[in-house]
């Protein structure tokens, strides 16, 4: 599956986009203007959205590579 079949699959599970997911983080205190703190564990963000949304793992890894900035949004 391509990275963007994975958030094209997220946003139909969630109803919700990347940059959706990028204000809600900046919310919960992971990201700092738009980069994700240091601090902040990959493990904090896929148990977070795994509750929060019921992503399975490899759909919460790829939103924490989108904050990560090792993937990009292409839509």
């Amino acid at each position: 599956m391509s990275f963007q079949a994975y958030l094209d699959n997220i946003e139909k599970k969630t109803g919700k986009k990347p940059d959706d997911f990028k204000k809600l983080a900046t919310q919960k205190g992971f990201l700092e203007k738009g980069k994700l703190k240091t601090t902040v564990k990959a493990g904090e963000i896929v148990k977070w959205l795994k509750e929060d949304f019921d992503l399975g793992h490899g759909h919460a890894m790829a939103i924490y590579g989108l904050f990560k900035g090792i993937k990009q949004n292409k839509s």
